[in-house]
């Protein structure tokens, strides 16, 4: 850490006595000096009670009682400021700390005590306060108009069961959902359907209905079954190393191209990587076409899905001016389900739950794109104004 200049306490430390020969320094010059600073933190100050009144009055003219009117966040006869239920949240779903330790934590570090039942509740409060904010919807809005799109899935284990987080994001937006793996439940986020842009995703069959968009094969997934193809059996797979290499260069080409502004790659350029692309996918099958291996079944699928979906796997290097080579985008963003899922023991306890924290990390995680920490989010989530992503990028 760094030195600061306005230091909240100072103490001078001069040297008593000349450690040559003894003689007194008390009224000397200082001739030199050294700043060292320690910073700390103070114990937890006892928690701030605000009481309000909600008075009443009669009427001397016709008798009505009338009561004052409390703010809209004093509700409870006694209840806890939008500051705690901020903090709260924020070790709960921010920081994805289980329940029971959140309780201790937020009770140790800001002196404030809290029970376990409200501390599982909290969650539940901001996914309410979101709904009612209208952040999906403007979320969802924006995402419509995005030239390219991440889509993923990923299993959640909740009520005995097994149910799927959907995400569609970018860089800068988030938007979760709750539901099965079927074709209707990733339409039920109310962004894919209809829309005409890019959708980034892996190779799952159930995203192929969504024909108003063009579609983009993961490049890093189509690498890594390249690699392990070709490690387990290199003699025979060369190809897989030939094509993993090829898929480097055009997505280095590409990654030119957009650098330069060209929203295309130079037409003969692009018409060799095709014609090696098709060569090598032919070849890669017909090498392993008549031997009877579960390596050799495992390359005559693999090189299949190249000569099936040329089109998806090569629309990075058709749309250059797109960074669609990878879904790593909503790789990282949907991490988030495996790091609660295993900080709560495994699983959601309810399908409220898990639909409670696809709606909370839809908006912790926009906010953290656009570079706000998840505590001012939420302060200004239970404040009653909750944060809106202003475009679909900063430059928007």
């Amino acid at each position: 850490m760094n030195l600061i200049d306005n230091p909240d306490n100072r103490f001078e430390f001069p040297p008593a006595v000349c450690r040559g020969c003894g003689a007194g320094l008390a009224g000397e010059p200082v001739a030199a000096q050294r700043r060292h600073q320690v910073t700390d933190i103070e114990p937890a100050p006892a928690p701030k009670v605000t009481e309000y009144v909600a008075q009443a009055k009669e009427c001397p003219g016709c008798g009505v009682v009338t009561a004052g009117e409390l703010p809209a966040h004093v509700r409870a006869r006694a209840s806890f400021g939008p500051e705690t239920c901020a903090q709260a949240a924020n070790l709960a779903c921010g920081h994805h700390i289980p329940i029971y330790r959140a309780t201790e934590v937020l009770c140790q570090l800001v002196g404030i005590a809290v029970s376990t039942g409200w501390m599982a509740g909290i969650r539940g409060k901001a996914a309410t306060l979101i709904e009612d904010s209208g952040f999906m919807d403007r979320v969802r809005e924006l995402l419509k108009t995005a030239p390219a799109l991440h889509a993923d899935e990923t299993p959640a284990r909740t009520a005995g069961g097994t149910r799927y987080v959907h995400l569609a994001c970018t860089r800068y937006l988030t938007c979760m959902h709750t539901g099965d793996r079927s074709a209707e439940a990733i339409d039920s986020g109310a962004v894919l359907p209809g829309y005409t842009g890019v959708i980034v995703r892996d190779g799952y069959a159930d995203y192929g209905h969504l024909t108003d968009a063009l579609h983009a094969w993961c490049g890093v997934h189509l690498l890594r079954d390249l690699k392990s193809l070709y490690d387990f059996e290199p003699a025979q797979q060369q190809w897989a190393s030939q094509m993993a290499g090829l898929l480097i260069e055009a997505r280095d080409a590409a990654a030119a191209a957009r650098l330069a502004g060209r929203a295309s790659l130079d037409t003969a350029a692009l018409d060799d990587l095709v014609t090696r692309y098709r060569a090598l996918a032919a070849a890669g099958l017909a090498a392993s076409l008549y031997r009877r291996t579960a390596t050799a079944k495992d390359a005559r699928r693999i090189a299949r899905r190249f000569l099936s979906f040329e089109d998806l796997i090569l629309r990075f290097a058709t749309r250059p001016d797109l960074d669609i080579f990878s879904n790593n985008e909503a790789e990282r963003t949907i991490r988030p389900v495996k790091v609660q899922q295993r900080s709560s023991g495994g699983s959601w306890r309810t399908l409220t739950g898990l639909t409670e924290f696809a709606l909370v990390q839809s908006y912790l995680s926009t906010a953290a794109k656009w570079g706000i920490s998840k505590l001012d989010a939420l302060r200004d989530l239970f404040n009653g104004h909750a944060w809106l992503p202003p475009g679909l990028d900063p430059a928007g």
